[in-house]
């Protein structure tokens, strides 16, 4: 990631550009728009992505585009190199609750997209999340090279997926999640919390 502080990192021109071309892939992007932009991003450094990121996914036409903002997904917490937390959703009670990803098998989730994206369901599956609740970080976190670019990388325990992290600034990534059987990457960006949430205790 960039060495600046968050400071000096907002007077840097490039980051200027590349906050205003995000802004822009929010609005709705293609794979191939959103894989160009995440090329184009500097590395990430394991000890930056220290404490707790708000998620949200970057549209580009994939299966799971907003199956996860559906669930109440809240983002990922990374505690070190191997103490990373792929899945966090936010509780009905408040808090967040830190979801186990092996009971989400990314086959069968992609197979289900759309039926787990009726507000039905969707309810149903955030009322069950506590249930596959953990308590240990589910992955960890490694230097990976990724189209000729070596940064830092969420690597699940129990599901063939990694997240390749890049920096927009300081408190901003792109995450392109890689997953062994999907016909291409799912964007999502991650906003470094202004206050860390914890995993529901309850």
């Amino acid at each position: 990631m960039d060495p600046q502080t968050p400071e000096e990192t907002t007077r840097v021109p490039g980051t200027a550009r590349r906050r205003a071309a995000l802004a822009d892939l929010e609005r709705g992007a293609t794979t191939a728009t959103a894989l160009a932009l995440h090329d184009t991003l500097p590395a990430v450094e394991i000890d930056d992505l220290r404490g707790t990121w708000r998620g949200s996914g970057l549209p580009t036409g994939h299966p799971l585009d907003g199956l996860l903002e559906a669930l109440g997904w809240y983002g990922k917490r990374f505690d070190g190199p191997d103490a990373a937390h792929p899945l966090l959703f936010a509780h009905r009670r408040g808090g967040v609750v830190d979801v186990d990803p092996a009971f989400a098998p990314l086959p069968l989730v992609l197979r289900c997209a759309r039926l787990l994206r009726r507000p039905s369901v969707a309810r149903a599956v955030r009322g069950a999340l506590p249930l596959v609740r953990t308590r240990r970080p589910r992955a960890r976190v490694r230097r990976v090279e990724h189209r000729g670019v070596v940064t830092a990388t969420m690597v699940y325990d129990a599901l063939p997926v990694h997240d390749v992290l890049r920096a927009v600034d300081h408190d901003t990534l792109v995450g392109l999640m890689d997953a062994r059987g999907m016909a291409r990457p799912f964007f999502f960006v991650l906003r470094r919390a202004a206050s860390p949430g914890e995993p529901d205790a309850s």
